[in-house]
């Protein structure tokens, strides 16, 4: 049967896409995961614009619109952050990637930059951590037909030498969002692994200054995690603080949703904190102290309240409960969605899969949006 004129349109423009992702995470996460909401939420957003996406992971299957491809029967989380369980990882999803079955390969693992000069596939690879010290060390001696992607402007300007491609933004679904009608009145939330990176130190000690109750809701898996937790933090709870580990994903979605503010004392340059973007989405606003991707996140006095010292989170804690819920989530729904990171990626995808993929992107001169 002659296929009509749209039809034809979508066949021809559908991209087959290999998502390659680190052996240790299950998509979509099981609890609160950063990384692999991001994955998953543009997994089913390219694959809703008809795009035909393999996910190569490790495990036995996926909750996304995915057709999943597994490395190794079972996830490698107890073996997060050795070499060879990622190099093995990769090594298989090599030998399966091949011009004839994708179009371009979108690698979230660390090593990948390094494993992807061995495929004939352009391959774009998002950078998720922080592209300086040994990590910018690799990134800047990766094979030219590799482009990296930002996920946020400051993240960029951390390591303006590297060979990036496109800057954009992470974003999630937003097709089953709860948005509370009205400010929360429950416990300020810290969300975030258990790091002095974190602040969760500061988030205690600025709830306790305004007298507010706190619930920290923590990663704990790893022995720095949870050595920090035991011998930092435990020592400084008290009534008014309530300590969650490894909360799950419906716990998560429940404290944001009770939740005056989320607070986020971060001390380090985070490359964006996906976590702020989803207490707004949620109607919570963050109060944040000034570091990292947070200004790009946040509008100041209407989704959040951005703070240049700890002394000032304190009264920001007690002013949040005037942001209105609903700007919040507009907010989230403009500049974070999983339909608009699906369009960003999309439009890279075709650039670097063009003849010269070397050439980096044209990148615009206003931060909004994304590359």
């Amino acid at each position: 049967m002659t296929k009509n004129p749209s039809e034809r349109a979508q066949s021809t423009n559908r991209l087959r896409i290999a998502m390659v992702v680190p052996p240790w995470y299950e998509l979509p996460p099981p609890g609160y995961g950063g990384l692999e909401q991001v994955c998953s939420a543009l997994i089913d957003a390219l694959a809703a614009k008809g795009h035909e996406v393999t996910l190569f992971g490790a495990g036995t299957g996926t909750g996304t619109a995915a057709h999943f491809v597994g490395t190794v029967p079972e996830l490698q989380h107890q073996r997060l952050g050795q070499a060879l369980p990622e190099l093995a990882h990769l090594s298989r999803v090599n030998r399966m990637i091949s011009r004839e079955s994708f179009d371009i390969v979108h690698d979230h693992t660390t090593v990948g930059p390094y494993a992807a000069a061995e495929r004939d596939v352009p391959t774009l690879t998002t950078v998720h951590g922080m592209p300086t010290g040994e990590l910018g060390e690799v990134l800047g001696d990766i094979d030219p037909r590799v482009g990296l992607v930002a996920i946020s402007h400051t993240q960029r300007r951390l390591a303006p030498e590297l060979a990036w491609a496109a800057t954009i933004h992470n974003g999630i679904s937003t097709a089953n969002l709860v948005t509370k009608s009205a400010p929360g009145m429950g416990p300020v939330l810290w969300l975030a692994r258990f790091s002095a990176d974190k602040g969760p130190d500061l988030a205690i000690e600025a709830c306790r200054a305004a007298g507010l109750p706190l619930v920290l809701a923590g990663k704990c898996h790893s022995r720095a995690e949870r050595q920090y937790l035991e011998q930092v933090i435990e020592p400084m709870v008290g009534s008014d603080v309530t300590v969650l580990r490894n909360p799950d994903r419906d716990t998560t979605v429940r404290l944001m949703l009770a939740a005056r503010a989320l607070i986020m004392p971060i001390r380090w340059e985070e490359p964006f904190g996906m976590v702020m973007v989803e207490a707004m989405a949620t109607g919570t606003p963050v109060v944040a102290l000034n570091r990292g991707a947070v200004p790009e996140l946040i509008r100041h006095g209407e989704t959040g309240l951005i703070c240049d010292d700890p002394a000032e989170l304190a009264p920001a804690l007690l002013d949040a409960v005037r942001l209105d819920p609903g700007t919040c989530a507009a907010h989230v729904r403009q500049e974070f969605s999983a339909s608009r990171m699906a369009d960003d990626y999309e439009r890279a995808y075709r650039a670097w899969a063009e003849p010269t993929p070397h050439q980096p992107l044209q990148q615009p001169s206003a931060p909004t949006g994304a590359w």
